[in-house]
């Protein structure tokens, strides 16, 4: 039997072969994230190259609809003197405040409940009617009680905040699989080992749908409480914007709003990702 040898020669091409094979996997990857990037923002694109052409086009009177790039420039000067971050500013520490003591206190409140279910069968009617009372409903309720200052419009996002995260935690608690338990039980597991190894991951992804809900709902009552009895705040800047019709302004509120809640629900986006990774990993 008898062997080719390998020369020299040949193993540049092996070398160029894998070379070229990378490339092209790298290149099909490029093309892809390309066409993904596009298919995910082509609509948003048309979007604002429409609202920077009809007004500059008369279809649409500048008053009411001014051109984008005007919009643009009015938030690169409010920038620049710093107001917009004096309304941003405000905007944030009320929003992730209120937000904050409804996410301390709906979910040990809600675990608690969910774990005693005699407990439950009593609170349960009363926490429905609450969660159906709209929190914008009792706005005045709560500037009667705490005055027209920060403590009643955090007072109106923690209102707003708590009741999807109470009721979605105490949901997700009395829905862990009977089975995990009882197997855990025979383990002869304790209860704190239980709840962290057993009821705390199952949970958590049906907690979380109460979280991001929660920041929608933060969202909008912040701008309704801003709006009334407020001296900063995006939601201020929108409606003082409006009675003075300065509708740039106006516009740029609105437009700093969508991007503070877009982020915000990305930020719980990556932390439900980070908390959830073993379901993907298991």
């Amino acid at each position: 039997m008898s062997y080719e040898p390998v020369t020299l020669s040949d193993k540049p091409k092996e070398k160029s072969f894998i070379r070229y094979f990378n490339l092209e996997k790298i290149s099909r990857f490029e093309t892809l994230w390309t066409y993904y990037v596009f298919k995910r923002s082509i609509v948003i694109i048309i979007f604002f190259l429409l609202w920077e052409a009809l007004p500059r086009l008369g279809a649409v009177d500048e008053a009411f609809l001014p051109p984008l790039s005007k919009v643009l420039e009015t938030g690169w000067e409010l920038i620049k003197n710093g107001q917009l971050f004096v309304h941003l500013q405000a905007s944030l520490s009320r929003s992730f405040g209120g937000f904050i003591i409804a996410l301390v206190t709906a979910i040990p409140l809600g675990f608690a409940i969910g774990w005693y279910r005699g407990f439950s069968d009593y609170v349960n009617p009363l926490l429905e009617l609450l969660r159906n009372t709209s929190a914008l409903a009792i706005l005045p309720v709560f500037m009667l009680f705490l005055g027209i200052g920060e403590v009643s419009k955090i007072a109106l996002i923690i209102f707003a905040c708590v009741w999807p995260i109470l009721l979605n935690t105490i949901a997700a608690v009395q829905n862990v699989d009977p089975l995990l338990i009882k197997s855990a039980r025979t383990l002869g597991l304790s209860d704190a080992k239980l709840f962290r190894k057993v009821i705390l991951p199952a949970a958590v992804p049906t907690i979380f749908v109460g979280i991001r809900l929660a920041g929608t709902s933060c969202i909008l009552v912040l701008i309704a409480a801003e709006m009334i009895g407020a001296k900063a705040g995006l939601g201020y800047l929108i409606i003082y914007s409006q009675y003075n019709f300065q509708i740039p302004e106006m516009f740029l509120g609105i437009i700093s709003i969508t991007i503070f809640g877009f982020s915000f629900n990305y930020l719980l986006l990556a932390v439900e990702k980070y908390f959830t990774a073993w379901k993907r990993t298991g």
